[in-house]
């Protein structure tokens, strides 16, 4: 009886670990201007969801910096061009601007930062999308921001 409590608690523990694993990710950028990913997949069940992001780079933020930005898909081309003139002590973001959910400051070389999404805020049906704001970063530095 002692052994199968042992087994259930430890099946239990290993589930919730499982659990909180799902609601928090890496992202790595580099400095060829590219996330490691197109697509960051949050469950549902999360109620915060936590994103990373390191610098596996060479080169610092003035040069190379990356962030990542989280919006409606919608917005991200309209907060990209307001956050050019933000310049990089702002993070290349708009102060004050609603469209942005979330996002890291801008890192350069073996940096990191992380965000913290309420998953609950995630309602339209649009879609969610995570890009870089650094200058000329967002051609090729964006993703899908997926709901399971």
């Amino acid at each position: 009886m002692f052994a199968k409590l042992v087994a259930v608690s430890l099946l239990t523990l290993a589930s919730g670990q499982l659990l909180a694993a799902e609601c928090k990710v890496t992202v790595d950028s580099t400095d060829q201007m590219s996330f490691n990913t197109k697509e960051i997949t949050i469950d549902k069940s999360c109620k915060t969801f936590t994103v990373e992001l390191t610098h596996s780079g060479a080169l610092p933020k003035n040069v190379m910096g990356h962030n990542l930005v989280v919006t409606k898909t919608a917005d991200m081309a309209g907060v990209a061009t307001d956050g050019m003139s933000a310049g990089l002590d702002k993070n290349y973001l708009k102060e004050g601007d609603a469209r942005v959910i979330a996002h890291t400051k801008i890192i350069g070389a073996g940096e990191t930062d992380s965000l913290t999404i309420d998953v609950s805020k995630l309602t339209d049906a649009g879609g969610y999308s995570f890009f870089c704001s650094f200058p000329g970063h967002n051609s090729m530095m964006k993703g899908a921001i997926v709901l399971k």
